[in-house]
């Protein structure tokens, strides 16, 4: 989840073994990889399975509630790993956000979006459990992917409460950050994840996890958008009656023949 740092100096990491070489330099490009050619191919041969195959029609109390704190809750979360993990501290810094301002916004938006989020989250497989109809269509990729969501988030969850509020702080700015960003410079530095709690480090694999299922479940709809809606053409409906009603027809509305 959103990992919150503290000004507290990183533990320094040691020398990455073979290990340390698997974990955090071949696992994550193994997963980007499947991560971006498991998309391609999901477009080009599952073009009409690319959706949530929603359950609305189902069930709709359920999914009021746990949808908007699942959703609003993992926007906020997203939007904090991109300010932790993207945006180095000294950017942040130049920006006029002090450590302290940024630590202290980090701590209650991350903690309050990761408790919505799991809030939401149980809320839905609550739902998907308990409403035959919606459990009927459960497929085992969905349950799959229920697990790792959730394992994820837990682990993320935990790692912000443990690591920054009970334990008082661990600046992974410092360490788990710029190891993720030498992912994609290709220049992966393993020795910055040797010294991280394991809590951080578990939260990293079970994301790699994650990355590695996306594209062949029903998140692949969060990579897109509509926007094909925008220019679509107007749909023509032609009716099969007779009488049309006593109202004239509307300009522009001319029944086809």
């Amino acid at each position: 989840m959103n990992h919150v740092p503290l000004p507290a100096a990183a533990p320094e990491g040691g020398e990455a073994g073979a290990g340390g070489v698997l974990l955090w330099v071949a696992l994550p490009y193994v997963a980007l990889a499947i991560f971006v050619l498991g998309h391609a191919w999901r477009y080009r041969y599952d073009r009409f399975g690319w959706t949530t195959r929603s359950s609305q029609l189902y069930e709709r109390r359920l999914l009021r509630i746990g949808s908007p704190l699942f959703h609003f809750g993992i926007l906020v979360v997203f939007l904090g790993h991109v300010g932790g993990l993207v945006i180095p501290d000294a950017w942040t810094e130049a920006a006029g956000i002090t450590e302290h301002t940024y630590h202290v916004v980090a701590v209650v938006l991350g903690t309050v979006a990761g408790f919505c989020t799991l809030a939401g989250l149980a809320i839905l497989v609550y739902r998907r459990r308990t409403v035959g109809p919606v459990f009927s269509v459960t497929t085992r990729n969905d349950k799959l992917m229920y697990a790792v969501l959730t394992v994820t988030i837990l682990l993320g969850l935990a790692a912000t409460v443990i690591a920054n509020i009970v334990d008082g702080g661990y600046n992974y700015r410092e360490t788990v950050s710029p190891w993720f960003r030498s992912i994609f410079y290709f220049q992966p530095d393993p020795e910055l994840m040797t010294g991280v709690p394991i809590l951080f480090q578990l939260h990293a694999l079970s994301a790699l996890l994650l990355f590695s299922i996306w594209p062949f479940t029903r998140l692949v709809h969060m990579l897109t958008a509509p926007i094909g809606y925008l220019t679509r053409p107007y749909i023509v409906y032609r009716s099969r009656d007779e009488q049309l009603g006593a109202r004239p027809a509307r300009r522009g509305w001319e029944r086809v023949s």
